[in-house]
């Protein structure tokens, strides 16, 4: 049976804060409570603590202002879904900052899902520090909703691309990736990037006399043996491996454009070393074509 990176319960959670980005995060995770059975909830977080002027806390008559206001937004976000997603939709209010607020909810959550606008207190760069918090921190895995093509109709024919590279942490990506693919009935494309574009400065194009070959071979060794360890529990998946000599960034946002969904892990190794801590998850978060899931478990 698959090793499943997602809950098999648990509620599907949105980042709500009344942007465009934000009601994209809702539809988006309307349709994976959809997908996946499950339950969805809208969280909004007020960031009480952010108004704090030293020990000063705000006034009464503020606090009721922003209450209301995130009550307002709450509502809204639910009348966005709730006519198409049904009664299992419920709405939470947080005193809390927003990346607090989400990590506490990720204790039970199946997915975190976030729109990648930066528009409001509540987002705090949605598309970045939340976004990157809630990467290192989370314990299940986030969604960052980006892109304009996830939601048209044929949007179901592109793959699920997942990156691959031989660590603990891709383990998790694929088993995610697979899970996606199974309830989504796409085809999977992992992927390993192995060479640093640094490496071809340095010694030239692959077609040299570098050993290029064996790396290769040895590439695809791996990438076969954690892709296999995940195809009994979905047999009806379609799986294509691809091995390249690139930067993984640019090869995952390349894909990024003709994918529904990138899957990574929170950490990588060797081409995807930094992952989320530097170029290659910024680049992600930040300029992906499609939505980015970022692949976590309770013990990452």
């Amino acid at each position: 049976m698959m090793n499943r990176t997602l809950r098999p319960t648990g509620p599907i959670v949105v980042g709500a804060d009344g942007s465009t980005g934000a009601r994209a995060a809702a539809t988006w995770g309307m349709q994976a409570a959809d997908r996946h059975e499950t339950s969805l909830e809208l969280w909004h977080a007020l960031g009480i603590p952010d108004y704090y002027l030293g020990s000063v806390p705000p006034t009464e008559e503020f606090l009721r202002k922003i209450k209301n206001h995130g009550e307002t937004i709450l509502r809204e976000a639910a009348e966005t879904v709730g006519h198409a997603h049904g009664p299992a939709v419920r709405t939470h209010l947080s005193d809390d900052s927003a990346a607090p607020a989400l990590i506490k909810a990720s204790d039970t959550a199946r997915l975190i899902v976030l729109g990648s606008t930066e528009h409001s207190r509540f987002t705090a760069l949605f598309g970045g520090s939340v976004t990157t918090a809630l990467a290192g921190h989370a314990r299940c895995p986030v969604v960052s909703v980006r892109g304009h093509t996830w939601d048209l109709p044929d949007s179901w024919k592109r793959p699920v691309v997942v990156g691959v590279d031989g660590s603990p942490g891709a383990e998790v990506a694929i088993a995610a990736a697979f899970d996606e693919a199974c309830v989504r009935r796409a085809d999977l494309v992992a992927v390993h990037a192995w060479e640093d574009v640094s490496a071809f400065r340095s010694f030239g194009a692959p077609e040299g006399n570098y050993g290029w070959g064996a790396f290769t071979e040895s590439a695809q060794r791996m990438l076969t043996q954690q892709v296999s360890k995940y195809r009994e529990g979905c047999p009806d998946v379609e799986v294509h491996q691809v091995v390249v000599h690139d930067e993984p960034r640019q090869e995952l946002l390349r894909w990024s454009v003709k994918a529904q969904l990138v899957v990574v892990g929170s950490r990588g190794r060797g081409g995807f070393r930094g992952l989320l801590l530097g170029s290659t998850g910024q680049s992600l978060i930040h300029h992906a074509a499609c939505p980015v899931l970022i692949a976590r478990t309770a013990k990452s």
